[in-house]
């Protein structure tokens, strides 16, 4: 744990469970806006769950599922996590950014982009449907989610990238409720080391939300 720019930096190794990690943000949440803690950029990895956002619902399950299904506050539809996917939960004051939601997932867009370019890997953003996307052939295949609740201007939830993962976990689902688009990682676009991605992740994001 450490802290850059008056921000706190948590890396958890092993896996993370859900709830939990939601109870951490809502205290934080709290705990910021008493001015008692400091923002948190925070990298943990879940195991196997289907979580269901403010917008979504359970129509858009294909087939039954037996991992957990969870609802919860975040903005979106339905999406997976588990084992080989990165996530990256970020509990922001947008009060000192000029309560500016669309800026902040820019930066978080921005963030994503920069840092999977430095893996030779060129991603995009779509203002139509939200997350980061890799053209493979004319192929659109979503490579990360984004997701994000704000509560009195402080942001909290994130983004999650998909590195390793098992992508048929998502054949149950329709991705973040989109059917003509398909899911991806960065290992089956191209196979290499991404051990030090949440070290990038962080140089990327301090830097743009210090812009």
């Amino acid at each position: 744990m450490k802290n850059i720019n008056n921000i706190e930096i948590k890396i958890s190794n092993d896996l993370v469970d859900y709830k939990e990690s939601l109870k951490i943000m809502e205290k934080r949440v709290v705990d910021i806006n008493l001015n008692n803690k400091k923002e948190l950029i925070w990298f943990l990895y879940h195991d196997h769950i289907y979580t269901i956002g403010t917008s979504g619902s359970e129509k858009e399950i294909r087939e039954k599922i037996t991992y957990p299904v969870i609802k919860t506050n975040r903005g979106g539809k339905i999406t997976y996590h588990g084992p080989g996917q990165l996530i990256c939960y970020l509990v922001i004051d947008l009060k000192k950014r000029n309560k500016d939601i669309r800026k902040f997932i820019s930066i978080i867009e921005k963030s994503i982009i920069d840092t999977i370019k430095f893996y030779k890997i060129d991603t995009f953003a779509d203002k139509k449907n939200i997350g980061i996307w890799f053209d493979k052939k004319n192929k659109i295949e979503k490579v990360a989610a984004i997701g994000v609740r704000v509560s009195k201007w402080i942001a909290y939830h994130g983004f999650s990238i998909n590195i390793d993962n098992d992508l048929s976990k998502y054949d149950s689902i329709i991705p973040c409720g989109i059917k003509d688009k398909s899911v991806t990682n960065l290992t089956n676009i191209k196979k290499q080391n991404y051990k030090n991605i949440s070290d990038k992740l962080i140089e990327n994001l301090i830097l743009n939300l210090k812009n």
